[in-house]
């Protein structure tokens, strides 16, 4: 316990902590074309790096030698070395990647493709496309099950989560959620997927096994209209047992517990807030709020916010070191 408070003390006041609480965050700044590099330590900027044309979806190697990037307006997925930041090659994404997530065995980077309606499978090592898939219109998020067998993609327009069969490639269910599903999120034991649905204003908990959704989880926040509160990311606890969910201009991050599907708490961050994701250690959250061009830290162990940092114009993506 006591060592518990001196980390969070050293979170609070910015000081350097024990190198093993140390990791680098990488924030996708949409409007100018750049990475922001954050040190949890100091919670400080420590580089801002020029990429590609509208940088969104951001993810890394399972090892954190490589970050992928996806550069929506280049129609191509950048890979940056995470040691010197270099972009050091491309892949073939299609047109307009949005997001995109790595398979558990690191080879295949699965992407959403919004403008062609298609999923488009890359195979890391070769960098060539395995093959495309049709969805539905404006694919935008992507699940991968932990054990690798079933990926997940959500259409907005057709407000739709499609399972693919990730050995065929072919969709083997569809499942009706509300309107423009932006963000698809696996349980850690692959029992269930969370899918936002920004306009509707929900988040559909989707039975993994059923293919059909067991719960719709509403929001309300005292003294906000129903309207600007409009889910987009969503992280789940290692343990399972909480998911936050980041709620667009409603300005607040929601903290449901899975068990109850109940909102326990809202936690106020900055304006716009976009995409989220947990530091390996699960101690802290952390968001990308697109319109105050800042990221909110936020102790796991309170459900609090600690500091915000600055970082570029409208941050929209945040991937984490895995060590």
């Amino acid at each position: 316990m006591q060592r518990r408070a001196c980390a969070l003390a050293i979170l609070a006041t910015g000081s350097m902590a024990n190198p093993a609480w140390a990791y680098t965050v990488y924030v996708s700044n949409e409007k100018d074309n750049t990475i922001t590099v954050v040190d949890t330590a100091t919670m400080q900027v420590v580089k801002t790096v020029e990429v590609g044309q509208r940088p969104r979806g951001i993810t890394i190697s399972h090892d954190g030698k490589f970050i992928y990037l996806c550069a929506s307006d280049d129609d191509t997925i950048e890979i940056i070395d995470s040691e010197t930041l270099q972009i050091v090659g491309t892949l073939p994404s299609g047109p307009d990647p949005e997001l995109f997530v790595l398979s558990p065995d690191g080879t295949t980077l699965y992407v959403a493709n919004e403008d062609d309606n298609l999923v488009t499978a890359i195979n890391i090592e070769s960098k060539q496309v395995m093959t495309e898939i049709p969805v539905g219109v404006e694919p935008e998020g992507m699940a991968i099950s932990p054990d690798g067998k079933t990926m997940v993609n959500t259409s907005e327009t057709t407000s739709m989560a499609h399972f693919i069969d990730t050995d065929s490639h072919e969709v083997t269910d569809n499942v009706l959620v509300d309107t423009r599903p932006r963000f698809a999120q696996f349980k850690p034991d692959g029992s269930q997927i969370w899918v936002s649905a920004e306009i509707g204003g929900t988040v559909s908990v989707i039975d993994s096994l059923k293919r059909e959704v067991v719960k719709k989880i509403q929001f309300a926040i005292a003294g906000l209209r129903p309207e600007t509160i409009q889910p987009v990311g969503i992280a789940i606890s290692a343990d399972g047992k909480k998911a936050y969910v980041a709620l667009g201009p409603a300005n607040h991050v929601a903290v449901i517990n899975t068990e109850t599907y109940e909102v326990e708490k809202y936690i106020l961050v900055g304006q716009r807030v976009w995409h989220l994701d947990f530091t390996p250690d699960q101690k802290t959250l952390i968001t990308t709020n697109g319109n105050s061009n800042d990221i909110t830290f936020i102790d796991t162990a309170t459900d609090e916010p600690v500091q915000s940092v600055t970082v570029g114009q409208q941050p929209w993506g945040v991937a984490i070191s895995p060590h």
